[in-house]
């Protein structure tokens, strides 16, 4: 098979559609060595690359073109319009997000992460609300088969949409285990020191954004340090993300009991894992929730939300906790911390679920998936 994969996503500082199309064309050129790949980054590629090796200079100008809603949304149609009097032709063309743009292929197969722009708009920039509406049931069509990340996607797609069980295919992520496991102690001094890290800490990762909960994890730190004995701190690490001027607002107002350290690369992020004494995660929507299981890998205990896909992912190696609750998550947080037997039992667990969430495994259900459908 002739496969193209939409790699723009490779062009950012990685996040979740980025990492995801990462690790599955890095894992899928390993485990196939059959099929002829191409890459799509605006241009056709035979090499896979990411935003470092490239420097950033496609980031830099896709930011700045992000500011005007109407050039972004131009250059969108534009980009679908070279690619529909391309002369290349393939017989496979993988998007892995959402939307198919105009590559020529014989099948198409897409991978949808959530539903949160159909759901939750509100939680979204304008921009993207308005790409969604405009082209996502318009080009479902030409789509043979959607990737979802979980049986609760499945089951929204299912029930938002109307879409048939054979049209969707459950594939899970994977954890990047050279990079998200347990270190030596001396391994992580650097780490600690580069971001002037307190003793004790309890940690979050995630975009600052709307549906990551931030506004009640912040209300529910305080509540903790009213109950718990020792000072732990909150570090949060991740984007700024958007429609977060509250969130900033409430943070500063507690700044000096709460670091925000900003986005910080995977290599380090598996140390600050392990570094933290505590893993919270009070989000109200996900499609998978990487972040708990890359925690659980690092022998951190994790506190999620009761909500959308996290129980499924996290199954029993999670505290459970109401986002909507903040005495619910400062109790979960205070439990977890003073409860040593809970501790080690969460930690425990949560090594063995990590365990059963694997990049290679994940490529794997692709290509058979690709298979299937252009058979």
């Amino acid at each position: 098979m002739k496969i193209v994969i939409n790699t723009i996503p490779l062009l950012s500082p990685l996040t979740g559609v980025g990492h995801y199309t990462y690790q599955i064309a890095k894992h899928l050129r390993t485990i196939d060595s059959i099929n002829d790949y191409t890459y799509f980054y605006g241009y056709y590629s035979k090499k896979l690359f990411t935003y470092k090796e490239n420097r950033g200079k496609f980031y830099r100008i896709k930011e700045i073109v992000k500011k005007n809603h109407t050039v972004s949304l131009a250059l969108r149609g534009l980009s679908g319009a070279i690619n529909k009097f391309s002369s290349s032709n393939f017989d496979l063309y993988f998007e892995p997000n959402t939307i198919p743009i105009n590559i020529r292929a014989k099948h198409i197969i897409s991978m949808v992460p959530d539903f949160s722009l159909k759901v939750h708009p509100e939680w979204h920039p304008k921009d993207r609300v308005v790409y969604f509406e405009r082209n996502f049931i318009k080009n479902v069509d030409r789509i043979d088969r959607i990737i979802v990340i979980s049986d609760y996607i499945k089951r929204s797609a299912m029930e938002l949409f109307k879409f048939p069980e054979s049209k969707l295919k459950t594939i899970y992520l994977g954890i990047d285990t050279g990079v998200f496991k347990v270190y030596a102690p001396q391994d992580l001094l650097h780490v600690k020191e580069r971001y002037s890290l307190p003793h004790n800490f309890i940690l979050f990762v995630g975009s600052i954004e709307p549906r990551k909960n931030l506004k009640n994890l912040l209300l529910s730190y305080r509540i903790l340090r009213e109950k718990a004995g020792r000072d732990f701190k909150l570090v949060l690490a991740g984007f700024k993300g958007w429609e977060n001027k509250a969130i900033m607002d409430l943070l500063d107002s507690v700044r000096n009991e709460v670091l925000y350290i900003g986005y910080i690369p995977d290599e380090e992020l598996g140390k600050l894992y392990n570094l933290a004494d505590l893993f919270v995660f009070p989000s109200f929507y996900e499609g998978f929730g990487l972040p708990p299981l890359e925690a659980m890998a690092c022998g951190c205990p994790v506190v999620a939300s009761r909500a959308a896909s996290l129980p499924e992912v996290c199954g029993d190696a999670a505290y459970y906790v109401d986002p909507y609750d903040t005495e619910s998550i400062a109790d979960g947080m205070y439990k977890v911390l003073i409860d040593s037997l809970l501790r080690q039992n969460l930690i425990n667990k949560g090594l063995e679920r990590s365990r059963l969430f694997s990049w290679k495994d994940s490529a794997q259900e692709h290509l058979e998936t690709f298979r299937e459908v252009v058979q």
